[in-house]
């Protein structure tokens, strides 16, 4: 193992409650040379790291020992530093949180936190070899893995994790919320599978994995909380820092359940961070319901307004989010309370699951499952160089080709009709600025329209789902809707009879040209 791979795996069993230690309300970072887990003599303790509740933020003294107040409920983490590995869990997850709760927590059907944890915690940090200056961080980014069942484990680990599993090439990976499909009991089943790709991996929660029979908001992650750790974290790399966010405010007993926005803790917790980080970096802010999202579950504009302010003289942002089970490229500006130099990116992450492992199944019995925009369910992946430049990529499942662009047109039309059918091109990472040509036969480049429509491959799939005597998949696909990354050309009918070559280009900002090309034949119209 290499990078941030390359940690020790360490038991992270609970005592039982009645071995438990009195609680405490500290600990001390050292630097764990030989990954032991063990401080020895010959390793220094490591002043000025910071360690977090999720509300107020320490630093380490000269001796590396930190003291925060037991707050019962809470979860406290170690922010790791830059130029650090962390050890992993018996799990596989980085091991750098413990939660306070001197008593059982509130009885949850899936069983939130009941046990009783010390609330001190010792952390001991791997030093890793130093890199080239310029070495990009390459990050694997996941939304809404949704499973419902394990016959949709089996789904995810098949069509997303097995794939990648030992040629991704990753040093970190995120899920930016929905790990289930509100059935907490496949967490372990989830996380054994997300594991597997054996990197350190963060959770951000969504609103489909919530503890639904809690009381309160406060309660509401508890399940998550205890097989993923904190629900607001952060966590530095050389290029990148990482801000995790719930943006999911739960209201038990009423019209919507919930709807985005974040806590005051959360505030408390990033006025107290923000200040300590760096700005030659990128700041990558996590998300699982759009801040750009509108409507009675959308954002909460104050609360996007005031955590725009506390980001405003950051150069370099990027919020990546998920819930929507397609995908865009946004760009906030005054309307939407950023008043940055420069438009502030959010790139809405598409759904692992697609639209939820619907539609028909193929020949290794995996479900389609296109989303609503057109684009194929998959995952992406952001690489983040030294200064705060990334680049952001989206890739199919199981895609060989990985054009990133995906291709409709008639297979005939009659020769010398009016040119009234067209090529459409849906250009997965596309947006407004995106350049899109096509050409037929080889003859000259010609620029394609935006159009936002629905893309027809989903169109057709709505047709043959309407036309069928009984059900193709699970569920029907997904009802189409306008794409905001769907471009069209006028196929030409004054060519001879016989086969012709569409080829289509879009230049995309981050991999440069992509290509993809279909075919439509003319004939002659007959007596």
């Amino acid at each position: 193992m290499r990078g941030l791979t390359a940690f020790v795996l360490l038991s992270c069993l609970a005592l039982p409650a009645h071995a438990l230690p009195s609680p405490c309300d500290g600990g001390q970072v050292w630097e764990d040379r030989n990954g032991n887990g063990l401080r020895e003599d010959d390793e220094p303790v490591l002043p000025g790291i910071q360690v977090s509740d999720g509300v107020d933020v320490v630093r380490t003294d000269a001796n590396g020992e930190y003291r925060l107040p037991i707050v019962g409920g809470r979860t406290v983490f170690l922010i790791k530093p830059a130029g650090y590995d962390l050890p992993a869990r018996r799990d596989g997850l980085p091991d750098f949180w413990v939660h306070v709760q001197p008593e059982a927590g509130p009885p949850l059907k899936y069983g939130g936190i009941p046990e009783a944890f010390p609330s001190c915690r010792d952390f001991g940090l791997r030093p890793r070899a130093a890199q080239a200056g310029d070495a990009a961080l390459d990050v694997l980014l996941f939304a809404d893995s949704q499973v419902k069942s394990a016959q949709d484990v089996d789904y995810y680990r098949r069509d997303i994790v097995q794939p990648l599993a030992g040629r991704h090439g990753a040093a970190l990976g995120l899920t930016l919320g929905d790990v289930v499909d509100d059935d907490l009991s496949l967490y372990p089943d989830v996380l054994r599978t997300t594991m597997s790709l054996r990197v350190p991996w963060l959770f951000i929660p969504g609103n489909h994995d919530l503890d639904f029979d809690a009381a309160t908001d406060e309660d509401s992650l508890r399940t998550f909380r205890r097989h993923f750790g904190p629900d607001t974290f952060a966590w530095e790399e050389e290029a990148m820092t990482f801000i995790g966010l719930d943006d999911v405010i739960y209201r038990p007993g009423k019209t919507p359940a919930y709807f985005g926005g974040l806590r005051e803790d959360q505030f408390a917790f990033l006025q107290a961070y923000l200040p300590t980080v760096r700005k030659d970096r990128l700041l990558v802010i996590g998300a699982h319901i759009p801040f750009f999202e509108e409507g009675p579950r959308g954002f909460r504009a104050a609360d996007r307004e005031r955590l725009f302010a506390l980001l405003e003289d950051f150069p370099h942002v990027l919020l990546l989010s998920g819930h929507t089970h397609g995908q865009r490229h946004w760009y906030h500006d005054a309307g939407t309370g950023w008043h940055g130099g420069t438009p502030l990116h959010e790139y809405n992450v598409g759904a692992a699951c697609g639209a939820f492992w619907s539609g028909v199944k193929d020949a290794e019995g995996i479900p389609d499952s296109t989303m609503a925009d057109g684009t194929p369910n998959g995952y992406a992946r952001l690489s983040v160089r030294p200064g705060g430049g990334y680049a952001l990529s989206w890739h199919p499942a199981r895609d060989a080709a990985d054009t990133g662009i995906g291709l409709h047109a008639p297979k005939v039309l009659r020769q010398g009709a009016y040119p009234a059918w067209g090529v459409f091109a849906n250009v997965y990472m596309g947006d407004a600025r995106t350049k899109v040509e096509y050409r037929v036969d080889g003859g000259d480049w010609k620029p394609m329209k935006r159009v936002e429509q629905p893309d027809p491959r989903v169109m057709v799939e709505n047709m043959r789902d309407d036309l069928a005597d009984r059900l193709r998949g699970y569920d029907r696909s997904p009802e189409a809707g306008p794409s905001p990354h769907l471009w069209r050309g006028a196929l030409p009918t004054d060519l001879p009879a016989g086969e012709h070559r569409v080829e289509v280009r879009a230049f995309d900002r981050w991999r440069g040209e992509l290509t993809a090309s279909t075919q439509y034949r003319l004939e002659a119209a007959g007596p």
